[in-house]
């Protein structure tokens, strides 16, 4: 799978050699810009125009407050982003609950997922033709707080400090089911990211010419739902008693059962063929002199050619 290398800073990372970063082989860096109503990162300029002028694809996030006002904090995020986000700038709202939870008190799931979608729905009509994503954890995720239909930038650490390398080599994480554009795979020493599109599908992507679509690629160890009539068919496998399968045991299963039918219908042709040349010597020696016409031979046997081919049908049934 094609991917690209990204990074993100705040107040808490000094300055960025940017021209040193992209020549290394960095294509993307994301800033933070805002909290809530009134904070703007004290960094957040000196970041984002090192980022813009080294010609990385930039872009900027707001860390939310859904117990407060979301078009207040969309309209504060707007105004601080608006000098730089041209053409290809891209977005991110970050939803994450503060470990006290003050950003989240006093809203359920819904409402948060609610307020995601009106600071989302804002700022995508400040910024027409502009990426607009969210940033959101696993439990998030699964606790219905993060709209669906906006890329995701998903966050996981699974092994502390990592190179890209070891993020590129891994499988995609599926937070949910759901396939991130861009994984933050560490926060050490700083946050680095992957997206799972290649350098120029990326650079399409932020300039709104291309389109993302969060449906993963299938890998051949995923687990997939075995149907009813599977189940059915072969009650005997223990294999499938759990409803689940890997997709290249599936695939291995439908090659088996495809060939093993070519053969049996591959022979019963061969038997039909056999057959249809003994009924015509059967037509050519009766006759009329057996008391039936050569019409009516040839009928009967058609008849038991056309049963050998039900009992075919039959048997390729799964």
């Amino acid at each position: 799978m094609a991917t690209c290398r990204g990074m993100d800073v705040s107040a808490y990372q000094g300055t960025q050699d940017w021209a040193a970063l992209r020549k290394s082989g960095l294509v993307f860096a994301f800033a933070k810009a805002t909290e809530g109503q009134r904070t703007v990162d004290p960094k957040y300029a000196t970041h984002i125009k090192g980022i813009l002028a080294a010609g990385l694809v930039g872009g900027s996030y707001h860390f939310a407050w859904p117990n407060q006002d979301p078009k207040a904090e969309a309209a504060h995020y707007i105004a601080t982003v608006r000098p730089y986000a041209k053409a290809g700038y891209t977005h991110w709202l970050d939803l994450e609950r503060y470990s006290d939870g003050r950003n989240y008190a006093g809203r359920n799931n819904a409402e948060i997922r609610a307020w995601a979608a009106t600071w989302i729905a804002e700022v995508k009509a400040a910024f027409p033709g502009q990426r607009v994503g969210i940033y959101t954890s696993g439990d998030d995720i699964a606790a219905g707080r993060a709209p669906a239909d906006v890329p995701l930038w998903y966050p996981a650490y699974p092994w502390g400090q990592a190179p890209y390398s070891r993020a590129e080599a891994a499988p995609q994480p599926r937070p949910s089911g759901r396939a991130p554009l861009i994984w933050q795979f560490t926060s050490t020493p700083v946050d680095r990211s992957i997206a799972y599109l290649s350098e120029a599908d990326f650079r399409a992507w932020a300039g709104g010419t291309a389109p993302h679509n969060e449906e993963p690629e299938m890998q051949p160890t995923d687990q997939i739902a075995v149907p009813d009539w599977a189940k059915a068919a072969w009650p005997k496998d223990k294999g499938l008693a759990d409803g689940k399968m890997q997709v290249q045991t599936a695939l291995a299963s439908g090659y088996a059962h495809s060939r093993k039918a070519a053969e049996q219908t591959t022979a019963i042709l061969a038997q039909l063929g056999a057959q249809a040349a003994t009924i015509d010597k059967l037509v050519n020696a009766l006759g009329a002199g057996g008391g039936l016409t050569a019409a009516e031979i040839k009928a009967a046997a058609e008849a038991g050619a056309e049963a050998a081919l039900a009992k075919l049908s039959e048997a390729l049934q799964p």
